[in-house]
């Protein structure tokens, strides 16, 4: 693939992150987000896989800028851009980026399927440890304390692996319809 194929299929698929990313900002139940969606996507398109983990992580951080001081500045006194959990959250990110680069090289509807199911559990496994690891943490330092904080998420897990499946599906179903409707954009791809 020359350099201009490869520039048009990278741009595009940046460019599909990003958006996914800032329809963070519309409203949306909570956890229904598209951030392990952007990252398995990342992983099955860019070539390189630096990419795959810095391009969602970068539209991750972009969208959070704008969430933590549009939004939620009123209930913090000054600028926000970083809170106990969001390591974690970026941690899960680039793990789940990882599985993409396992699962996803050759893509089908069920290696997708198990990718996407395996970043919503991974991703309720890190954040809800390092929720529990925060100095704000309710729950005590013990593994009782642990289970109960995973306990607590549960609800939130559903809202987020119906995220991940929802994301996944818009994600690799666009680009795959672009692929098929584009002459320029089919050539890329060759």
């Amino acid at each position: 693939m020359n350099n201009k194929k490869l520039d048009l299929k990278y741009g595009v698929v940046a460019l599909m992150i990003f958006v996914a990313a800032l329809s963070r900002l519309l409203p949306h139940p909570p956890n229904f987000t598209p951030v392990a969606g952007m990252a398995l996507f990342g992983a099955a398109y860019f070539n390189k896989r630096w990419l795959a983990i810095v391009i969602p992580l970068i539209a991750l951080w972009c969208s959070n800028l704008i969430l933590d001081n549009v939004f939620y500045a009123q209930y913090y006194d000054g600028f926000v851009w970083f809170s106990a959990i969001t390591l974690w959250v970026y941690v899960s990110i680039a793990i789940v980026a990882v599985v993409g680069f396992l699962f996803l090289r050759k893509r089908s509807v069920g290696r997708i399927a198990v990718a996407t199911l395996s970043a919503s559990i991974l991703f309720f496994l890190i954040t809800n440890f390092g929720s529990w690891m925060s100095a704000m943490s309710v729950y005590p330092k013990t593994f009782s304390g642990l289970m109960a904080c995973y306990a607590a998420g549960i609800p939130f897990f559903w809202k987020t692996m119906a995220g991940d499946f929802f994301y996944v599906a818009v994600l690799f179903g666009t680009y795959e319809w672009v692929k098929q409707s584009v002459p320029s954009f089919r050539t890329a791809n060759a």
